[in-house]
């Protein structure tokens, strides 16, 4: 529901106006999703025998300027870094071993909990320099569609979600994702199932075991190479808190689910100026299955969005409006519940957006993004557990932010 927020408040009109300089050179954005932050989760077969190392990086500078309640302000400027080993002993087997590290410029110590939405049952202990934890993934591909991922899986924007479903700054700030991962590829049907475990316990333990269980799937019901192309996406997000073994008895057992289904219809338009057209519907829902962790037992929003992409800019407008709706892992705006305000609770929440994407990959490994969001939130009644009834007015939250992705493999032996 809310990722870690840390940086330094400035004012609105340096930040903004260092971010639009950095970005006047480049006149737009695109596809900053697939081109910055992806992870290529296609095996190859030819690289059988080789021992490589790996440097994967996305250095960041995101300021986000929020007038609405629903969140404060905040900025993330940092980078993280992994660097590995990458070794296939088998065509359809590749292993990746090494470290992840997160850094803040001007942090000195991190708090060492689960960097996506965990309660803070370790915000006692500390880890100094940086944000470290090991890496390890091990990917077998099963046949031609069906491939199983163990370890650190391909998760944060690999998954697709809708954005109501997923914030896109926890591929700045989240901890890579970890534990079991399924993917499906066929012509008609894209499948990627997964668990990501995201707290352990020991049998003692005082804290609460949770973990992610996630299905992200797309219909398509024609060819991607037509012209006008339709699809409908399926998802799903359940958060599990609470095991057999934790010494948590009241209210121990937590689940809560998020859902979403649409329709997409993109038209292709040519080798013009213009390539495509993206006219999508998102219909998303929320379901408390036990605990009493929110104050609602379900609710709904609605997103419809466009889009037109340019070959390095893509422009997106989108509106959005809900009812007792939480989202897990997006952001804040796409829900009913004030993080800026804890207990205070918005009666049928919303806003228009827009935005614009520069995005471009210069070599293989190289890929540069800037962003800029502007939020029109609608006038909205709240209900505030120490201030009763309120009337906030409508408002206006800028996000920017300028992203590069360097991912450089050095081959060390074939073997």
């Amino acid at each position: 529901m809310k990722t870690l927020i840390c940086g330094l408040k400035t004012s609105l009109s340096v930040k903004l106006w260092l971010l639009i300089l950095c970005s006047v050179p480049f006149m737009g954005i695109a596809q900053i999703d697939e081109r910055v932050y992806m992870t290529d989760s296609r095996l190859d077969s030819t690289k059988k025998g080789e021992l490589s190392i790996e440097i994967d990086n996305i250095s960041f500078f995101q300021n986000n300027e929020f007038s609405s309640d629903l969140v404060k302000g905040y900025t993330l400027p940092g980078m993280w870094v992994q660097p590995k080993a990458v070794f296939y002993p088998l065509g359809n087997i590749k292993l990746e071993a090494g470290l992840h590290m997160l850094r803040y410029w001007g942090a000195n110590k991190y708090p060492n909990f689960a960097y996506t939405d965990i309660a803070k049952w370790k915000g006692s202990q500390y880890q100094s320099g940086v944000h470290w934890l090991p890496y390890f993934r091990a990917h077998f591909s099963l046949s031609p569609k069906l491939d199983i991922i163990l370890g650190n899986i391909y998760g944060a924007a690999n998954h697709r979600l809708a954005e109501p479903l997923y914030n896109s700054e926890l591929n700045l700030s989240a901890d890579p994702e970890a534990g079991m991962q399924l993917l499906y590829k066929s012509k008609v049907v894209d499948v990627d199932a997964w668990i990501n475990w995201e707290s352990f316990i020991f049998e003692g333990d005082t804290h609460q075991e949770a973990f992610t269980v996630g299905l992200s799937s797309q219909l398509r019901l024609n060819e991607t190479s037509k012209k006008v192309h339709f699809y409908l996406p399926v998802q799903v997000l359940a958060q599990h808190r609470g095991g057999e073994i934790d010494t948590i008895f009241t209210n121990s057992i937590q689940t809560n689910i998020n859902a979403a289904v649409g329709a997409g219809i993109t038209v292709s338009v040519g080798d013009h100026s213009l390539r495509q057209l993206n006219f999508e519907l998102t219909g998303v829902g929320l379901y408390q299955q036990s605990g009493k962790w929110l104050p609602y037992t379900s609710g709904y929003g609605i997103y419809p969005k466009v889009t037109a992409s340019f070959k390095y800019v893509r422009l997106k407008a989108a509106y959005w409006t809900c009812h007792n709706f939480v989202s897990l892992l997006g952001s804040p705006f796409f829900g009913s519940l004030s993080t800026a305000y804890p207990g205070r609770q918005y009666q049928n929440p919303g806003f228009i957006y827009a935005g614009f994407e520069y995005s471009k990959t210069f070599a293989k490994g190289f890929s540069l993004g800037v962003d800029l969001d502007v939020y029109r939130h609608n006038a909205v009644t709240s209900l505030d557990t120490e201030k009763g009834v309120l009337n906030e007015k409508a408002a206006v939250s800028f996000g920017a932010g300028v992203y590069l992705r360097i991912n450089p493999t050095f081959l060390l032996k074939k073997f």
